[in-house]
């Protein structure tokens, strides 16, 4: 251990790894505080990465040279393309993954990390001076000085755990809390707020009986997340997934006990997950419904334990197996582990600006559910974004803010810092304005410039990337310019597959744009296409038959741009600008807006109120310039 650091990494989940990493491979000094090894990369729920919304998520942490896409393709167990049936925009890819397998791949990419230590030991205060960060105190009465911290403490930051009524102090069943930390935070002056989340029980495989149920098997061929993963090998082996479903002997004994829920009991205060509720709340908000669908996740391959995802709960521990055994398949069902609901704290994340830096304490970051996230993938992206922003500011560089048109993230992001979350936040496509330019086959396109510039991304990788899309590019370039004549074999092809023959020269382009014809019923015809990657194919035909689409979506984000280039001085007084009401003057005082365009998505700020601040600034900086 050094005795000064560039970063400190307070916690070893999901954030923690992303956060560890990349600031230790931006040739920043870095320590990870954990309280054990064993523990970094833990799945603390269940054992799958991505999802509607969240693939797209894992895909641009792996463009900017995160780790979580290369470990979910290395340890998956099932690979999925849902909405595969649906265009690219709102397609998103999904793995099971061997719980301990995944931990196992984090802990050694942590522990043989350049630049990175880990100490075994449990924060419990900041240290700051002159109002910045200064370093940490650690439980064991060590003071570790740095230029910069990151917490990412997920369900740790005053963790409860309630199974009925039985309440226990910790992060994770079976471990610890963090409340000194807790305290610290609050004695400089943050609200630390209570959410809540859930797990479901933990099933012992041997005891279901699988020849009751609906298998789920993975896609094959199976689709990687990293661009580094050229094929899941075919020695990978896989798992599938079988789904069941609740009845209404299940939902008779729930509702019968409800009184013994800790959310129904009044014993839980916080606030649940709205779009990842537990059993309790499904009965309660969708009582008509007769039957909830429940997967059952395989663990791992050396382990029968099953992950029953569907049915969070807490629920105490008997009253868990007596309405288990109501559950087809699952008659005589053995639990390795009751569910739990979980209350930790959380900081508002108005607290924070684009960076995921606190604005009351300079050098002081927050990543992961601190923030009022939920899930695996929305704590890996700012964990990735604040150990990237860490390291810049301990290198004296600006920081790195990605924006709304141009990533999951940068919406992920901008969506907690200024509109701030009321429930655990979790991601969707249909948050994202621009999901027909912003999506996950183009990730690396997108985001790996910026991972290359970081170091992150080495230029090798780069350069493979850039080759890609020049490839789609010129293809593309080739099918507009391109044009079949009428007659050929073509038209009977295209009458094969219910659409009309030629009339007259056709470009290719215009012929892909059919809704009925795929790139593969053209290509014989060309003769200038080669065999491409299915990537590339994907690509070129998305790129045509939607680009009149995407070409408004690319006006629109041309028309709100100039917006998010508009800066606003952080000393800048809204009570100098009389003609904004006091309403709209308070709330931008309150979040703190560092452009126009974040300034223009806070509720309640008008286009009026907008137009009067440009003039303001443009009048402010002439101002100043003449000083």
């Amino acid at each position: 251990m050094e005795k000064y650091y560039d970063v400190i990494v307070i916690g070893a989940g999901h954030a923690g790894v992303e956060a560890a990493l990349s600031a230790s491979r931006m040739g920043c000094k870095t320590l990870m505080l954990t309280f054990f090894k064993d523990t970094i990369g833990q799945m603390s729920c269940n054992p799958a990465i991505g999802g509607v919304g969240k693939g797209q998520l894992v895909k641009e942490i792996d463009a900017l040279g995160g780790e979580m896409g290369l470990a979910a393709d290395r340890t998956g167990i099932q690979f999925r393309q849902l909405n595969a049936s649906k265009g690219q925009a709102v397609r998103s890819s999904r793995c099971q993954s061997d719980r301990k397998q995944y931990k196992l791949y984090m802990q050694s990419v942590v522990l043989n990390q350049s630049n990175l230590d880990v100490l075994e030991d449990k924060a419990a205060e900041l240290l700051v001076e002159h109002g910045k960060i200064k370093g940490v105190k650690t439980e064991n009465g060590l003071e570790i000085l740095c230029a910069t911290v990151v917490i990412t403490t997920g369900t740790f930051l005053n963790g409860r755990i309630h199974i009925g009524k039985e309440i226990t102090q910790g992060g994770r069943i079976g471990e610890p809390n963090s409340t000194r930390l807790a305290d610290s935070i609050r004695d400089l002056g943050f609200e630390v707020l209570m959410f809540k989340t859930g797990t479901p029980p933990r099933l012992d495989g041997k005891t279901i009986d699988f020849s009751q149920l609906e298998p789920q098997f993975s896609d094959n061929p199976p689709v990687p997340f990293s661009f580094k993963t050229k094929c899941i090998p075919a020695t990978q082996k896989l798992l599938p997934c079988h789904i069941t479903h609740t009845n209404e002997t299940t939902h008779s004994i729930i509702i019968d006990n409800m009184h013994l829920s800790p959310m129904y009991s009044g014993q839980i205060q916080a606030t649940g997950v709205r779009y990842c509720p537990s059993i309790e709340d499904k009965l309660k908000k969708f009582s008509s419904k007769q039957s909830h669908q429940i997967f059952l996740e395989p663990e791992g391959l050396d382990t029968d334990e099953y992950y029953p995802n569907g049915i969070s709960t807490g629920l105490p521990a008997d009253v868990q197996e007596k309405w288990l055994q109501t559950i087809k398949g699952l008659e005589h069902v053995k639990m390795n582990r009751p569910g739990y609901s979980i209350e930790h704290g959380v900081i508002p994340a108005t607290e924070l600006t684009p960076s995921l830096e606190t604005k009351k304490i300079p050098g002081l970051f927050l990543a992961g559910q601190i923030n009022g996230t939920t899930g695996y993938e929305e704590a890996g992206a700012q964990g990735l974004i604040a150990g990237i922003n860490a390291a810049l500011k301990a290198k004296n560089k600006e920081p790195f803010i990605l924006r709304r048109n141009e990533s999951y993230i940068g919406v992920l992001i901008d969506d907690l810092t200024t509109k701030g979350t009321e429930e655990p936040y979790r991601m969707f496509t249909s948050r994202v304005e621009y999901r027909l330019i912003v999506r996950e086959d183009n990730a690396d396109k997108r985001l790996a410039k910026y991972g290359n510039r970081f170091g992150l991304i080495t230029d090798q990788e780069y350069e493979l990337i850039c080759r890609k899309y020049q490839m789609i590019d010129k293809e593309i370039e080739h099918l507009r310019t391109t044009r079949i004549a009428p007659g050929g074999e073509l038209d009977q092809v295209l009458i094969q597959h219910n659409s009309q023959p030629l009339k007259q020269p056709t470009a290719l382009s215009a012929i892909l744009k059919r809704p009925e014809v795929k790139y593969a019923m053209i290509a014989p015809f060309d003769g200038h296409l080669k065999d491409f990657p299915k990537e590339v194919i994907d690509q070129v035909e998305y790129e045509i038959k939607y680009e009149g689409f995407i070409s408004r979506q690319l006006k629109d984000v041309e028309k709100f741009k100039h917006l998010e280039n508009i800066r606003i001085p952080a000393d800048i007084d809204y009570e100098a600008i009389s003609s904004i009401s006091i309403e709209i003057r308070q709330k931008l005082k309150r979040f703190a807006p560092v452009n126009l365009g974040q300034a223009n998505r806070i509720s309640g700020v008008t286009p009026a109120a907008i137009s009067i601040l440009m003039v303001y600034l443009r009048k402010l900086n002439y101002e100043r310039s003449q000083k």
